[in-house]
């Protein structure tokens, strides 16, 4: 597999107003992403999160070192619009994305803007607005809809610009739990049937556990990287940095400190719940 986006000793720092000095977010950062692959990002706030995220679509520009997508240099100004293509971008809010009265107009303006012919723009918005169930609603008005329905309408139109990749950044903040379900259902399916590269930074660790791999920043460093089961499994380093495992993980945590050898690895509640009947039969 190859390489979709590659940091290679970041830094950056946030600009001073007037005299103060800059903050530091970044001093020596490097990861990878593979290509098709379903990346959580964890971290508390001020850890470099967004900021990380931005760098992957020249929203930000590395002060130092490297990051390239697709084997591009973000930094290459002329570059720039081909970055974008390949890296489409999701935030909290979806009203902050939506930007036509009608949902195929919505989904139809990234196309557009790069200049794609209309029949071709007409086959990506049926294409997109169908693989996020959102099809039947494209005759709506985007503001009717409910907040999951309107990221997944932000999704599609991200889609319709066929990205290789997709970076979320804290796509259900806002959403309640039926919008929750609904916006990582769509994340996963187009991870898997489409082999769309995903990024999702989160603070939901029942949506990082749904992840392929899991990176934990604290103070722009990767503080933990590996499979769901293995980082959620190091309880007192989450801890120690302010994050809490998802609820299995913590129950199981509670039960072994107290003196039953609790398996930390259950990352769901019927998984959980099996090993717990197992461990009280013994």
């Amino acid at each position: 597999m190859t390489e979709a986006i590659q940091v290679e000793h970041l830094r950056y720092i946030y600009p001073g107003v007037d005299d103060t000095p800059g903050v530091a977010v970044f001093e020596d950062l490097s990861l990878s992403i593979r290509e098709g692959s379903f990346v959580a990002v964890l971290g508390s706030n001020g850890c470099g999160k967004s900021t990380l995220a931005k760098h992957f679509n020249s929203i930000l520009l590395p002060c130092g070192g490297k990051v390239y997508v697709c084997g591009m240099d973000t930094a290459n100004e002329d570059l720039l619009l081909k970055i974008r293509r390949n890296v489409g971008m999701v935030f909290q809010n979806p009203d902050n994305q939506i930007v036509a009265n009608v949902v195929e107009e919505d989904v139809a303006f990234g196309p557009e803007n790069l200049g794609i012919a209309s029949p071709e723009i007409r086959r990506r918005v049926d294409k997109a607005l169908k693989q996020v169930d959102m099809y039947e609603f494209r005759d709506h008005a985007p503001h009717l809809l409910s907040g999951g329905q309107k990221q997944r309408v932000a999704i599609a139109g991200i889609i319709a610009m066929e990205p290789k990749c997709i970076v979320l950044d804290e796509p259900t903040a806002m959403l309640d739990p039926k919008g929750r379900r609904e916006v990582m259902d769509t994340v996963i399916r187009l991870n898997r049937e489409k082999n769309i590269t995903v990024v999702l930074i989160t603070h939901h660790m029942d949506e990082a556990a749904q992840a392929q791999r899991v990176i934990v920043l604290h103070q722009g460093q990767v503080a933990a990287d590996g499979a769901p089961e293995q980082v959620f499994s190091q309880v007192e380093l989450l801890h120690k940095i302010g994050l809490a495992a998802p609820d299995t993980v913590e129950l199981c945590y509670a039960l072994d400190q107290s003196g039953l050898a609790a398996p930390l690895d259950r990352l769901d509640t019927e998984s959980c719940a099996q090993a717990l009947y197992e461990l009280m039969k013994a």
